[in-house]
């Protein structure tokens, strides 16, 4: 995937990143060293291999905001060309993103099912659920973003209001989702801090 091209997109994601810089260590497996499974050092190799992918995505979500308000300023002053080609570029980065969301899943996915303690298991399931989250959250913008390519028409008042009160409503839903994106993230790092200080106090 070429960032250089990838100018916007939602799916999450400092806080998305399975094993961030602040979960490593020497050993290896960051906070989850009491890990006991000889498959432990195989799991979190996937996890690095997911955090690649999930970077790439994290560079699209902290440009998409930007993106949304060109958007919604193209609909504020009802300029056709302006609205059409941010929205098919908002299509097509979003679809080059799903194919390393998609990768990232499967390979916590694989993880997952290794032999590993049951903190780092619930640890990758809660991050494995707010990277669904975000895609479904992405999903909705795609959507909407199809909506207004194919369809705004500012000369066309009953169809044009028709698009803009759909981009409206999936705009609000991609919020509520990121949201609950973003409460799975958050307990999955709450679980991976106390799961360190466990091996600390040991």
């Amino acid at each position: 995937m070429k960032l250089s091209s990838l100018k916007i997109l939602v799916f999450l994601i400092t806080s998305a990143v399975v094993c961030n810089s602040g979960c490593r260590s020497s050993g290896g497996s960051g906070g989850f060293e009491i890990l006991s499974s000889d498959e432990t050092p195989e799991a979190a190799k996937l996890v690095q291999e997911a955090n690649a992918e999930l970077k790439k995505i994290k560079v699209l979500y902290d440009e998409n905001e930007d993106k949304r308000q060109e958007l919604k300023n193209a609909l504020e002053s009802d300029n056709k060309e302006e609205v059409k080609k941010i929205s098919d570029n908002v299509v097509q980065i979003i679809n080059e993103g799903f194919d390393s969301g998609k990768a990232a899943v499967e390979k916590i996915q694989q993880a997952e099912d290794m032999k590993i303690n049951d903190d780092y298991k619930e640890y990758l399931r809660l991050k494995e659920a707010a990277l669904m989250k975000q895609m479904e959250a992405f999903e909705q913008y795609r959507q909407a973003a199809r909506t207004l390519r194919d369809n705004y028409d500012p000369k066309n008042a009953q169809q044009r209001d028709k698009v803009k009160a759909d981009f409206t409503t999936r705009s609000e839903n991609y919020q509520k989702i990121m949201e609950k994106a973003r409460d799975y993230s958050n307990q999955a790092n709450e679980l991976y801090k106390d799961a360190l200080r466990r091996q600390q106090q040991q």
